[in-house]
């Protein structure tokens, strides 16, 4: 299921196409502003969708890009996938040079035909149609030309023609044609007209179109492009999916059609029913009984990707994955409802889109932008959530992946968004205790007691769960921030509570980590956990700010300094309070020790625009904290 959405997103800029008049492609005739911070130039898009029922519809699509960079050399580049829901029937692609010169057609023999697997997916049947017409001579314009066809419309292209960072549209349209009882719906961004709507024959035709639309740079903490750029999302009312038919007027028409697809597939092999029993009739506590349940499913069983059936959609029951000991997303997450089920627990198999930041959910447009499922236990008091595809995730928890966002639950009457736990400071924090030693050629010993906990601590989950001690070690010869240094030795603790923490100890050495000068040494207290965001404040920053997830960071440092010095400088203690975030640092010595104190406590949300200025300024002022040193001399007596 998740391969296919990968797949789908990736087609969304490959989008429908209507064939057009030649166009000059000479790029002495783009306009300067459309080169001004751009790597590539949309001189002409031309997308038509023509849906001729609830079930099928062909999809044009023809558009040329001017390459004026190395940088923008992956936009030279064809894509199209084909499965059983799309046919590709047409391709056709042409290389002109700087003048505007056809120098280049597609010959059959470039466009290659390759299997499209994933690398986990033990089973999938995903073709690509793939070519590149790119040359090292820039800039250069490649023109393709496609037609598909398309059986089984749960899903309709999106129109997105400023398809990345510093790329520029001269023109560009989308055109859909659909019979007039076709119940199209659609919702924009950043796009501030009306379709132009005509009838054509017995059909509606909705247009959309833009013209002239410069580049844009990327900026750090930015909303996603779709949200920014003009974008035209397009949803089918009533629609058609292999031999199922479903309507998307409503999530709770969308959730019963999920229902009524994977109905039935529930039921438990006889030698699975007696276990469920067996783990759970005499356990009264029903909280004990899913984790029981939950221990169970990641003790016997792994995930693998099977891409075969309707579309990724429908899973296997689960039947199948007791006799095979493995499933992906769907049939893992059916086959512990199942459990739950026979053990008399109600639970949900919930669609969801996944992945790290990618949070974004549009709740009031009804559409099929799912690319995971997990499972929903409702509680009297609480509801608990169960990753069905990690086998080393506690039993409650999501991390990352799936945390703070917007889910259908399927049910077949009562299907309905709901909301994934969000993690707040108090669960997102990292605690780290230092005990070191720096002698007086500036060489650094330390002992190194961390507590990551929530969402911080994902990463070190993957890491100890993921890799070999081995590999931990090459993880962690590179990856501090520290100039030269070795690991003398490390380990790591887990606990399984509800929000889970890692517990990291690491005992290292660094050579010359103090700057000697003469008989001064330099000293930076803050070791390991030094803020590394710089932002660009020489320009006027143009869209919203989105700060991720909230999280807090405390680390208490002791350093031995060498006998014979005693401090010459100290830096001043920072406090800093604004609706970014909040920092404290102190740093003191008393007799031979330098005892340092950090707190930054990092703020979430989306800001206006013009706080930019203020939001780099809070950053620049912990970056410069975090790297103030204390002045030791050698006293006479030293």
């Amino acid at each position: 299921m998740r391969k296919y959405f990968c797949l789908f997103i990736l087609h969304f800029t490959l989008l429908t196409g209507a064939y057009a008049q030649d166009v000059d492609y000479n790029v002495n005739l783009i306009s300067p502003a459309l080169l001004k911070n751009a790597n590539a130039v949309a001189r002409l898009e031309e997308t038509k969708l023509v849906i001729k029922d609830i079930g099928s519809a062909t999809l044009y699509h023809k558009y040329a890009i001017t390459i004026l960079n190395e940088a923008a050399a992956n936009y030279a580049r064809f894509y199209e996938y084909y499965d059983k829901f799309r046919k590709i029937d047409y391709v056709d692609g042409k290389l002109f040079d700087s003048s505007g010169k056809k120098i280049k057609t597609l010959k059959k023999s470039e466009l290659n035909d390759i299997a499209l697997t994933d690398g986990f997916s033990l089973m999938d049947d995903f073709r690509g149609k793939v070519c590149d017409l790119g040359v090292n001579t820039y800039p250069y314009t490649i023109e393709y030309t496609s037609s598909i066809d398309l059986n089984g419309l749960m899903f309709l292209p999106l129109w997105n023609p400023v398809q990345g960072y510093n790329f520029s549209v001269e023109n560009s349209k989308l055109t859909v044609e659909c019979p007039a009882n076709y119940k199209l719906r659609y919702k924009v961004f950043d796009y501030y007209k009306d379709p132009v709507i005509s009838s054509v024959n017995d059909n509606t035709s909705y247009e959309w179109s833009i013209a002239n639309t410069p580049a844009i740079k990327e900026e750090k903490y930015s909303p996603q492009l779709h949200e920014i750029t003009p974008t035209v999302l397009l949803a089918p009312t009533d629609f058609k999916w292999g031999d199922y038919t479903g309507d998307m007027n409503s999530w709770k028409d969308m959730g019963k059609f999920f229902f009524t697809l994977n109905q039935g597939r529930d039921v438990l092999p006889d030698n699975i029913k007696k276990i469920v029993h067996q783990l759970t009739d005499n356990v009264p506590d029903t909280i004990n009984k899913i984790k029981l349940l939950y221990q169970y499913l990641q003790k016997n069983t792994r995930y693998v990707s099977v891409q075969l059936g309707i579309g990724g959609w429908q899973t296997f029951d689960a039947e199948y994955v007791a006799s095979k000991d493995y499933g992906d997303c769907k049939a893992l997450s059916n086959y512990m409802h199942s459990m739950l089920k026979e053990a008399g627990i109600k639970s949900n198999c919930t669609l969801i889109n996944a992945g790290y930041y990618n949070t974004y959910f549009d709740s009031d447009f009804p559409s099929a932008h799912f690319n995971h499922v997990i499972v929903c236990v409702p509680m009297a008091k609480d509801t608990m959530w169960l990753e069905c595809t990690s086998q080393t995730l506690p039993a409650g928890y999501l991390g990352g992946f799936t945390a703070d966002r917007y889910a259908l639950l399927v049910d077949e009457d009562n299907s309905k968004l709901i909301h994934t736990p969000t993690y707040k400071m108090a669960d997102n924090f990292q605690n780290r205790d230092i005990k070191a030693t720096i002698d007086e050629d500036g060489n650094l010993t330390a002992t190194i007691n961390t507590q990551v906990k929530g969402m911080q601590e994902d990463h070190l989950h993957w890491l100890i769960n993921g890799l070999s001690k081995d590999k931990i070690s090459e993880y962690l010869k590179n990856n501090i921030d520290l100039p030269s240094y070795d690991i003398i030795k490390f380990n790591y603790q887990e606990d399984s509570l509800l929000v889970p923490s890692v517990y990291e100890h690491l005992e290292l050495t660094a050579n010359n980590y103090a700057q000697v000068t003469g008989k001064r040494l330099f000293i930076a207290p803050d070791i390991l956990t030094k803020n590394s965001i710089k932002l660009n404040t020489g320009e006027d920053h143009q869209t919203t700010i989105e700060l991720p997830y909230e999280h807090a960071e405390i680390d208490t440092v002791d350093i031995k300094m060498p006998p014979g010095y005693s401090p010459e400088s100290i830096p001043a203690d920072v406090t800093i309070n604004s609706q970014f975030g909040n920092y404290l640092m102190s740093v003191k010595v008393v007799g031979n020790e330098i005892f340092y104190y950090r707190k930054c406590e990092q703020a979430s949300g989306k800001f206006p625009a013009v706080y930019y200025p203020d939001l780099a300024s809070y950053y620049d002022k912990v970056y410069k904290s975090d790297r103030s040193k204390i002045v030791l001399v050698k006293t006479n007596g030293g």
